[in-house]
């Protein structure tokens, strides 16, 4: 598994939740362990406790993103170096896939999951990606959707670091939102300027009686 894979533990989670339209979806254990994907061994090990904790690092994270996507990239630098501290990682070598006709390992890093707790584990996890992609890519590149009220978490990956939105849907949603708002625009422009026309019609009506 690549580092890189483990930065979509952070978005996955701080996506749970919706503050602008008061959702959460964060509410159960079944909840938590969908999040670990692939991580079966560790979403075992959820418990109710883990539920609450869960929403704290959540929280956390989402400050990471907050801080980024408003500039402030030594607040958010700080924020996430906050939470490696407190949820140190181990990583080790892996080699448990084979690749090439003589079945040699696959040989990588990996992020051993032994810590106290489900969402100790996650919390490392999910830290230890962004902080991958923020010295890989910046800090510049973790953003949230401008979609309002959205605002989902997202990693910019693209080529000219353009990404302004979490997913396709909200970006049509913005598109359609933005043309209607300029149709709007033109049609009381529009309006005004026919009253004024009016208006100034019946000034030259006036003066030339």
């Amino acid at each position: 598994m690549e580092l890189a894979h483990y930065s979509d533990f952070a978005v996955r989670l701080v996506n749970t939740e919706e503050p602008a339209r008061n959702k959460d979806a964060l509410t159960s254990v079944d909840a938590v362990r969908a999040l670990f994907g692939e991580s079966a061994q560790m979403a075992r090990r959820v418990t109710d406790t883990d539920v609450t904790r869960f929403r704290n690092v959540r929280g956390r994270l989402r400050s990471v993103f907050d801080a980024a996507d408003a500039g402030d990239h030594v607040l958010a630098v700080d924020l996430l170096n906050s939470l490696l501290m407190e949820f140190p990682v181990s990583p080790q070598v892996s080699g448990h896939e084979l690749i090439g006709d003589d079945g040699r390992p696959d040989w990588h890093l990996h992020l051993a999951e032994h810590p106290s707790n489900a969402s100790a584990g996650y919390a490392a996890m999910a830290a230890m990606g962004l902080a991958f992609h923020v010295t890989e890519h910046g800090p510049e590149r973790l953003g949230l959707c401008q979609a309002a009220p959205c605002r989902n978490a997202y990693l910019d990956t693209s080529t000219n670091r353009s990404r302004r939105y979490c997913s396709d849907r909200c970006a049509t949603r913005a598109n359609v939102a933005a043309y209607r708002a300029r149709k709007r625009l033109e049609a009381e422009l529009s309006a005004n300027s026919g009253r004024s026309a009016e208006t100034a019609q019946e000034s030259r009506a006036l003066s030339e009686r």
